[in-house]
C-alpha cells in the first residue's frame, strides 16, 4: 500500500471508500495521501510540527498547524465520518480530552496505539527493572515523545469510563494478526469507537 507501515495499512484498511476522514496527528500525510489517492477519501488533517505540516501540504493535502488538545474545539460536531488519532494517542497531554473531541468531530473515531502491556514490555520491566526500549517504543524515557503509554486494558477502561461504544479492534504483533490474549501478546492495538 504505497509504503505505507503495517500500522497505517490497518487503519486505512477501516476506512471506507469516499468517506471523510480528519486525521489528528497526520505527521507527513502519508496516510492522508494513501486515502486520497486509494479511496477517493476527502481528507484534511491536523499536525503540531510545523515541519511535517510542510511535508503534508506539499503532498497538496489539507493540513494545519496545531495542537489537539487545545485546537480540536474548532471542529464541528459530527463535521466527518471518520476522526482518527493513529499512533499519537500516548503522546497527547490530555488523551481522554482528545478522545472525546474524536468522537465528538466524527461519527465514528479509529485509535491506534503502541499496547505497553505486550509480554515483552512486562519482561523488560520485570528482569531490568527499567523503562523498556523495544522496537515499537525505540527510544529511553527521557527522550521519547510518549508521555501516557496505555495497554489494551486500559484504554477499554477509558472508553467505558467516557460511555463509549467499542465497534471494532484489532490487534498486532509486528505484522501478525493476534486474536487471543490481546492485552499480553499484541504490541499494537485498534480501536473503532463511537458515543
Amino acid at each position: 500500500m504505497n509504503g505505507l507501515s503495517v500500522r497505517l495499512r490497518q487503519v486505512a484498511e477501516q476506512v471506507p471508500a469516499g468517506a471523510s476522514v480528519l486525521d489528528v496527528g497526520c505527521s507527513d500525510g502519508r496516510l492522508l495521501a494513501y486515502l486520497r489517492d486509494a479511496k477517493g477519501v476527502d481528507g484534511r488533517g491536523i499536525e503540531i510540527d510545523p515541519t511535517r505540516v510542510a511535508a503534508a501540504v506539499a503532498r497538496g493535502l489539507s493540513v494545519v498547524q496545531g495542537d489537539a488538545t487545545s485546537d480540536l474545539s474548532a471542529f464541528p460536531d459530527q463535521s466527518v465520518d471518520y476522526a482518527i488519532l493513529s499512533e499519537t494517542l500516548q503522546a497527547m497531554d490530555r488523551p481522554a480530552l482528545v478522545l472525546g473531541e474524536l468522537v465528538r468531530i466524527g461519527r465514528k473515531a479509529i485509535v491506534a496505539f503502541p499496547n505497553f502491556g505486550h509480554w515483552q514490555v512486562r519482561r523488560s520491566l520485570m528482569f531490568t527493572g527499567r523503562m523498556p526500549v523495544t522496537k515499537k517504543l525505540p527510544t529511553n524515557w527521557h527522550d521519547t515523545e510518549n508521555i501516557h503509554l496505555c495497554t489494551i486494558a486500559d484504554f477499554r477502561a477509558l472508553a467505558a469510563e467516557m460511555g463509549l461504544t467499542i465497534e471494532g479492534q484489532a490487534y498486532l504483533s509486528g505484522e501478525t494478526p493476534i486474536h487471543a490474549w490481546p492485552n499480553f501478546r499484541a504490541d499494537h492495538a485498534l480501536f473503532i469507537l463511537s458515543r
